[in-house]
């Protein structure tokens, strides 16, 4: 299988990459930076440069061809402000899905997050209730589109430790925590189920193997 990671040089794309890679997978990552271009080669990837922010939807597309599948796992990340939210994390994934359209590729992978879909709280720090207001406006807009078998991944509260292999996926989970390793994991997975397309699942740290927590997800 081949696919296209836009946001290539993010921790869970990375660690993503060398999964696939492994098992024999081609991955092209689409990256801002020309400095991570052999992060991206190390890793096992083939990397491009393409600014989201700026890049046109026929320039995306033209990296998305002959691919089997792509990811958006891009994000303006931590630092940045509200209005890199608007214009990454909701303008470029939506930027990515015409971009498939436009190219004829189907399967659509994206990384979101738990608590899109409804209002932050009261005092939620201005910045972050952008982000997942961005987040859920993009979700919203693939979950939309019928040209595309698109998977939603909203994982839990990510971090650093090793992976233990055991998640709990679903629709809706208890809110947790989830190691990016484990993330990576559930998206290889993911992406080899074509049953799971049209679904947006939760995911935090369970008892259950990745590989059968997608086959039960799947419906088997």
């Amino acid at each position: 299988m081949h696919l296209v990671i836009a946001g290539g040089h993010g921790k869970i794309a990375r660690r993503l990459t060398r999964l696939l890679s492994a098992r024999g997978d081609n991955v092209t990552g689409l990256i801002r930076n020309p400095d991570h271009a052999d992060d991206l080669r190390a890793d096992g990837a083939e990397p491009v440069v393409c600014d989201l922010e700026h890049a046109s939807v026929d320039e995306v597309a033209g990296h998305l061809g002959g691919a089997d599948a792509a990811l958006f796992a891009a994000g303006a990340g931590p630092g940045s402000g509200a209005a890199r939210k608007q214009t990454v994390d909701r303008n470029a994934a939506i930027l990515l899905a015409d971009a498939a359209e436009r190219a004829g590729l189907r399967r659509f992978l994206v990384i979101s997050a738990m608590g899109v879909d409804s209002p932050p709280p009261p005092g939620t720090d201005p910045v972050f209730a952008a982000y997942l207001k961005a987040k859920g406006e993009a979700d919203a807009d693939i979950a939309s589109r019928p040209g595309l078998d698109w998977t939603i991944l909203r994982p839990g509260m990510l971090t650093d430790d090793p992976g233990s292999g055991r998640v709990t996926l679903a629709e809706h989970t208890d809110r947790g925590q989830v190691p990016r390793d484990d993330v990576a994991a559930v998206l290889a997975a993911l992406l080899h189920e074509p049953r799971t397309a049209g679904r947006i699942l939760e995911l935090i740290s369970g008892s259950t193997p990745v590989e059968e927590a997608v086959r039960a997800v799947a419906g088997g």
